[in-house]
């Protein structure tokens, strides 16, 4: 800590001292080309003795201790944030009937007020760790609660946060409380004392696999030729490169390429002593990005706080070195570190020479196993079989960060009562559809309308993965008998895009997931898979979608031989056509009774406000498009651009004849009395209302930015504590009436410091794993 105590001012001589000790800290002898370049000779690998002797060899241990300190204030700012103390009433509230998704079935969460002591528990773990009190226990008050709560959903997990519950369980095991702790303050033994090499290399190691695994998987063939974040140059951050450079070249280049060349280099970059300013450069500017590209909570700053690891282990005391001397009494000890038994010392400092003993051949072990199942696990698919889908494994674990993009056009579930046969649809939620399609949805079909949001679930990840689909089906073969489906069968229907492609199956919709047979290690019978065969096609896709004007859409659509997909054009689509691309389709037109036959290049245009089904007959898929124009929404913009052009002439004179009385708002800019405004000019206020809203934040001056971001943060924070303390008081000593509960809870969702008017946007907190998705474009990167 920066209150650490000091030992006596060192006599003369104390340089020599200091040299003799670097001598026995320091790497191979100079002069060799190797021990330059790695850090070691040849020679201490060459037999398990010298390597034991190699990775306890006593380093400094400033560096690893500034680490733990960063990592454990991240990991307190993270707790509110991304781990969701802040809404973890919305996510465990008790009685809510709400399909989970553990990573084993045997994982349920506990009361929610046992919940808030599981998170307050982790907090004060986070706490001890960045201040290095009780430090071995903090580490595990932490990770204990910490991978309790990761593997109770795996619809939040992202490599990120796996990523913490790695670097949480090396500190576990490391010496990082050896300075600059308050265990040191306590304990002069542990004082500023050495740390074997071990400690930094199984951290260096962890993070240069993150970042060259991650190359190594950018390596795929979509993320090369720029088709996995293909909308993410549109964002401000590009501008500068889009001066030199069109909008599809910096795409290509700066996103894709460049990204794949930093992930590939960045941890050689980092190692090698002439590169590593380099690297820090790069990188910095790398995570600073992200922090501003997604919202992925601590991990570009963690990610920052990690680069100092792979420089020289004393460089804090050469920073406070360089300090006025009147502030290095408030900073970290800048004196020689003291021998530690956790160290092998070549050369004696009391006793004579050191033979390895179990504790250093064990941590040895540790470092290489350890390091050996990290390079092994992005690969492991092949055993966990059942976790494959059009990607590999559970996403989390395989640092394939951004190299998918989803978007997902249709879900539709229907269930079967098992006993009547009868029929029924489930509303997965808000989901933009074919053409604006409902498909079973409504229009006269029998559904359930269920209370949720998303029917029992809160989570949309289960969609892509075929253990959550099956966790998701065998609940709801346990709820659904509560509204009267006795023995339900369950089948999904769901239509994704992955890179671009055509939209297509992901399961297949004629199997009932609550009977099909799922195994972690065999592969999944009824998953469809994707039709790489047309991935050519996406050239000739842009090239349509270039073509149309700005009120026309178009869906690429693929299908297998013998289903078929049934449609619901709505009445705001006056203009709607299918086109066939490849294969051969029967297109019914269900209320008229008919059937047409397409063949490739045919197309016909199809109903509004009735259902069709298109069969694909050919033996090979079939490719086809629809093309529409919501009518509706084209003859609401000409409106509100008549209006806004009879506003401008109004202001500046061109138009001297009196406004209607119904229109007089569009003046004063809100409604003042008089008559009702017709639903036409109130929709134009609305606009007008938030146009001006997004053009005052754009052009905010900073320090109200900054000022609006604080206060958002703070109510997280104060809602947190708030929350917390009530459920401890719960536990303590029971929950008080429902009324005072409910004051207690209404108290703590008001945000005091907020200026008056200032909108309160509902669970735009970070913990929230599933943000609301936009209507067009609805690409999810699997971040």
């Amino acid at each position: 800590m920066a209150v650490s105590a000091r030992p006596a001012r060192a006599p003369r001589g104390s340089d020599k001292v200091k040299k003799d000790k670097a001598a026995q800290t320091s790497g191979p002898r100079q002069g060799s080309r190797m021990g330059k370049l790695l850090g070691f000779e040849w020679t201490d690998v060459s037999s398990w003795e010298r390597l034991v002797t190699l990775l306890n060899r006593p380093t400094d241990p400033a560096g690893l201790a500034v680490f733990r300190f960063l990592f454990g204030l991240m990991m307190v700012l993270d707790i509110p944030q991304e781990r969701g103390l802040s809404s973890l009433d919305r996510r465990y509230l008790d009685g809510l009937e709400v399909c989970r998704f553990p990573l084993l079935d045997a994982l349920q969460p506990l009361p929610l007020d046992w919940m808030y002591l599981i998170y307050t528990i982790m907090f004060l773990g986070a706490l001890g760790m960045m201040l290095g009190l009780c430090y071995r226990i903090s580490c595990v008050l932490f990770l204990l609660p910490y991978w309790y709560v990761f593997l109770l959903d795996k619809t939040s997990w992202n490599n990120h946060s796996y990523l913490y519950g790695l670097l949480a369980f090396q500190l576990t095991f490391v010496d990082a409380h050896h300075y600059w702790s308050v265990d040191g303050l306590l304990r002069a033994r542990k004082r500023n004392a050495h740390v074997p090499l071990w400690n930094y290399a199984v951290l260096r190691g962890q993070i240069f696999i993150v970042y060259f695994i991650a190359g190594i998987k950018k390596l795929d063939a979509d993320w090369v030729e720029g088709y996995s974040m293909e909308y993410l140059s549109r964002h401000w951050l590009f501008s500068p490169f889009k001066l030199v450079l069109s909008e599809e070249m910096t795409s290509l280049l700066v996103v894709h390429w460049c990204g794949l060349l930093l992930d590939l280099s960045a941890g050689f970059l980092l190692f090698f002593d002439a590169s590593r300013p380099i690297g820090f450069v790069f990188v910095s500017y790398f995570h600073c990005m992200n922090s501003q590209l997604f919202s992925i909570g601590m991990f570009p700053y963690v990610m920052l706080a990690s680069s100092p690891l792979f420089c020289s282990p004393e460089w804090p005391r050469k920073l406070v070195a360089h300090c006025p001397k009147k502030l290095q009494e408030l900073l970290p000890l800048r004196t020689a570190p003291q021998p530690s038994t956790s160290c092998m010392y070549k050369r004696s400092r009391a006793r004579g020479s050191q033979k390895p003993g179990l504790r250093h051949k064990l941590s040895t072990a540790f470092t290489l196993l350890y390091l050996l199942e990290q390079l092994f696990l992005p690969y492991s698919h092949f055993l966990t079989q059942g976790y494959n889908n059009w990607t590999n494994g559970l996403y989390g674990y395989s640092w394939d960060m951004m190299v998918h993009s989803r978007s997902h056009q249709h879900v539709k579930i229907t269930y079967r009562d098992g006993r009547t046969g009868e029929l029924g649809y489930l509303n997965p939620g808000v989901e933009p559809s074919f053409v604006g399609v409902e498909m079973g949805q409504c229009h006269s079909r029998p559904s359930i309308e269920m209370r949720l949001r998303k029917v029992f679930t809160q989570s949309r990840r289960w969609k892509d993965h075929a253990d959550m689909l099956k966790q998701y089906a065998t609940c709801l073969s346990r709820l659904l008998p509560k509204y009267n489906v006795t023995e339900p069968q369950i089948y999904f229907d769901i239509w994704v895009s992955i890179n671009d492609r055509f939209q297509q199956r992901i399961f297949d919709p004629r199997v009932d997931i609550v009977q099909a047979a799922w195994s972690p290690f065999q592969r999944t019978p009824w998953l469809q898979p994707l039709l790489m065969d047309l991935s050519p096609w996406r050239t000739k896709l842009q090239e349509i979608k270039s073509s149309l004007d700005n009120h026309t859409e178009v869906v690429f659509i693929a299908d297998f031989p013998g289903l078929h997909l049934e449609n619901f054009v709505s009445e705001d689509l006056g203009n709607t056509s299918i086109q066939l691309l490849q294969g051969e389709v029967t297109v019914e037109l269900v209320a008229e009774q008919k059937n047409q036959t397409l063949q490739e290049g045919e197309k016909m245009q199809l109903p509004a406000g009735e259902y069709h089904k298109v069969y694909t007959v050919s033996s090979s898929p079939s490719c086809y498009m629809y093309i529409y124009v919501n009518t509706t929404e084209v003859a609401l913009e000409q409106d509100l651009a008549y209006l806004q052009e009879l506003k401008e002439k109004v202001e500046n004179g061109s138009e001297t004849g009196p406004l209607p009385p119904e229109l007089q708002p569009l003046l004063e800019g809100e409604v003042k009395g008089g008559p009702e405004p017709t639903p036409l000019v109130q929709t134009f206020l609305r606009r007008q209302q938030r146009l001006q809203e997004i053009e005052r934040r754009r052009n905010a001056p900073f320090h109200e930015r900054l000022v609006r971001f604080l206060l958002r943060k703070l109510f997280i924070f104060r809602r947190s504590f708030l929350m917390t303390c009530i459920s401890l008081r719960n536990l303590a000593f029971g929950r008080p009436s429902l009324e005072q509960l409910a004051q207690e809870v209404t108290y703590a969702n008001l945000r005091p410091f907020e200026p008056a008017g200032e909108p309160s946007p509902v669970n735009t907190d970070s913990s929230n794993p599933n943000p609301p998705e936009p209507d067009s474009h609805p690409v999810h990167s699997e971040f």
